[in-house]
């Protein structure tokens, strides 16, 4: 009889200490699983953030083919060709993404992003009409802002030019949008204040830089502003400063800060040269 007891307990004790070799095992896995995801995402970070463009959109490309029904890998995919530049392959990608479950407001913000990009104003106002109120973003209110620009809906224009203002800590982009939005209108005096606060805000802004010369050419005052430029920026500056006199007519004044900014330039400046050769010659 003992032995009969004995054979049982003997088989229970293997099976545990059998069970118990298993668990190790699957925790290790487990374990490397977790481990495997964390790398994964640091990776997706990466990729948007400090990686090469193009290297971002391969790697984004290969893991969306085997992982096709994963939004975050589309994403990914979607942000990098932005970031590329590729802004027509970038709208057929938001536009799969807003399509997947799990597609949210934000989704539909950066495919109108793209569309503006690829210059699809009618398609890019109707994707921001359907991303309801209640989403107010920074971004979201400079899109809106953009279309309705686009559309020479100045009052809506200036009301989320400056909503959007409230929405960020770093306004210079929108102030330029802004200022770019009074230049198109006529209205060179707001144009070139909000230039100018767009340039307080970032020193470094040369597009802001460049149209506030434009708001002060279009109103005939040929000075450049006191910002801060390098000796490059100044030559340009003169560059787009001359263009606008000739533009308007002020031929003379035009050529004389053709050659201003010929001198100013530490190097060639063929553009300027261009101009200035073609002022010459009549």
């Amino acid at each position: 009889m003992r032995h009969f007891t004995v054979i049982p307990v003997a088989l229970v004790g293997c099976l545990a200490l059998s069970a118990c070799a298993k668990k190790p095992d699957e925790t290790v896995e487990r374990a490397f699983q977790e481990v495997n995801v964390v790398d994964e995402n640091d990776l997706n970070d990466v990729m948007l953030t400090v990686a090469d463009p193009n290297e971002a959109v391969s790697y984004f490309t290969r893991s969306t083919k085997q992982h096709p029904n994963r939004i975050d890998l589309q994403r990914g995919l979607a942000l990098s060709l932005i970031r590329a530049k590729r802004n027509v392959e970038g709208v057929a990608a938001w536009k799969k993404v807003v399509g997947m479950s799990g597609a949210n407001s934000e989704d539909k913000v950066a495919l109108a992003d793209a569309q503006i990009r690829v210059g699809e104003w009618a398609a890019a106002e109707k994707t921001l009409d359907s991303v309801p109120p209640t989403y107010e973003t920074f971004k979201r209110y400079r899109l809106e802002g953009m279309v309705a620009d686009a559309n020479k809906e100045w009052t809506k224009a200036d009301s989320y030019y400056e909503t959007a203002l409230g929405l960020t800590t770093k306004p210079a982009g929108v102030m330029n949008n802004w200022g770019y939005s009074k230049l198109s209108r006529g209205d060179f005096s707001g144009a070139e204040r909000l230039f100018g606060q767009a340039i307080r805000q970032d020193p470094g802004l040369f597009t802001a830089k460049n149209n506030l010369v434009l708001a002060r050419g279009a109103q005939r005052n040929y000075s450049l502003p006191v910002i801060p430029m390098d000796q490059v920026e100044r030559a340009e500056l003169l560059h787009t400063m001359a263009l606008t006199a000739i533009k308007q007519g002020d031929v003379q004044t035009g050529e004389a800060l053709l050659r201003e900014a010929i001198d100013t330039h530490p190097q060639h400046f063929e553009e300027a040269s261009r101009s200035l050769r073609a002022i010459e010659n009549g």
